[in-house]
Order: C-alpha cells, then structure tokens, then sequence
C-alpha cells in the first residue's frame, strides 16, 4: 500500500505515532509529511532520525512543510488519488480546528483538503479525543531546583547543540533530544520523559468530534487501533 503519514507538533502519542509508522514502512510505501511544528517536536524528543531514517525513494519522501512553500504542491497526488490511506498522528487540537472550519493553509491541513477530493480514506489521531485529563510526557528539561549552578556546567559542555543556558533553561528549538546532557549532569538536574497531567479544553473536544461527521475520515483514539487497516 502507498500510506502518507503526516505528523504534527504534539508530544502526546508522539513515540507510539513513530513505532507505528516505523513498522509499517517494513511492508508498506511510506511519505512522511512533517508540519513545521511536527518536525521541531520530533527533533525535542530525540525521534528525528528514526523517522528520517524509513525514507528515501519516490513515494519514501520526507516531505517538509518549509520545502512546500505556500502552494503545497506534492498535496496534488491526494486529489489524483494516488494515496490508498492518509493517517495524521498525532494530530494537534490546532490541526483539527482548520480542519473542521475547511481550512488548509498548512502541509497537513491541505493534504487532507485533498485527500477529501481524492477519495482518499484519511485516518485521524488526536490528542484531544475525550474530556478529562491525560498524561504526556515531556522533552528534556533544566530542575532549576536540582540546578548547582556549576562553573563550567558539565551538561552544557556535553550538548552537542549548544542548546543549554546553564542556570535557566534548555532551548527546546535547538534541543535533539539526545540525552547527553542527563548524563553528564552530576547532579540529575536535566530530566528527560518526565510524566506531566493535562486537562482539555472543551472547544478541542468539540472539534474533535466534527471529525466523526467528516466523510473518508475515521478518528482513532491511539496509533496502535490502525494496525489492522494493514
């Protein structure tokens, strides 16, 4: 099957949207769509490379938002219907809301505007589904608690990207994710995958759930329930 994937700038369901998209690339044609924000979040979680790493190849492409310019021309294959499935996962509540009020004026949102009018079946995860609260996991992040203030600052020295202010905090837009400043801090003050609780907002719920009424789209509620499509 030709599968485009697009990702967007969630850290929510992030690692399992990426498990999944690695596995089916084994038996599958892959197009990875990356949004702006999509493509500075993989790179916060240290995911970047993995998924650069399945593409390669006509209809392997990594597609990214900033190389499409305002047109989004590689969007047209959705309305010649040369896709069998788009699946967007995870899917931003930003995302959602464009796509529910008909706009499409980024990478994702216009890819499914054309997969609408292709005819190709799109498959939608978000990460606002449900009133409540969720846990979610964050990138790499400074204690300022736990912080010495050491001179020189032994995680700043190891980061490969300059991407730590010691003392106040990490630069997320620099940030790769690679873990090395964890381990070279002595005293635990740089935390990576630290579980925070979050509470959705209703207007994001209510969104979400003009997907259901959308024709060509299905809505999961976790990357793994779209492995039997497959």
């Amino acid at each position: 099957m030709k599968i485009a994937w697009g990702i967007t700038g969630a850290g929510h369901l992030l690692e399992e949207s990426v498990n999944m998209l690695y596995e089916l690339s084994k038996d599958h044609e892959v197009t990875v769509l990356l949004s702006g924000a999509g493509e500075e979040v993989l790179k916060m979680y240290g995911l970047f490379n993995k998924v650069k790493s399945i593409t390669g190849g006509y209809y392997r492409e990594l597609v990214r938002e900033d190389d499409q310019r305002f047109s989004f021309p590689m969007t047209g294959r959705f309305s010649l219907g040369k896709y069998d499935v788009l699946v967007v996962s995870p899917t931003t509540s930003n995302t959602i809301g464009k796509i529910v009020n008909g706009i499409a004026d980024t990478l994702i949102t216009n890819a499914v505007a054309q997969a609408g009018k292709g005819g190709v079946k799109t498959c939608i995860i978000p990460v606002d589904l449900e009133s409540g609260a969720v846990e979610t996991v964050l990138p790499s992040k400074l204690e300022l608690a736990d912080c010495q203030n050491c001179q020189p600052c032994q995680a700043a020295a190891a980061c490969p990207e300059d991407a730590i202010n010691p003392g106040v905090e990490i630069d997320l837009l620099k940030c790769i994710g690679c873990g090395t400043c964890q381990i070279a801090c002595p005293y635990g003050a740089v935390t990576g995958g630290k579980r925070i609780t979050i509470h959705m907002r209703d207007i994001d719920i209510e969104n979400t759930h003009k997907l259901y009424d959308f024709d060509g789209v299905d809505v999961f509620g976790h990357p793994d329930e779209i492995s039997g499509m497959f």
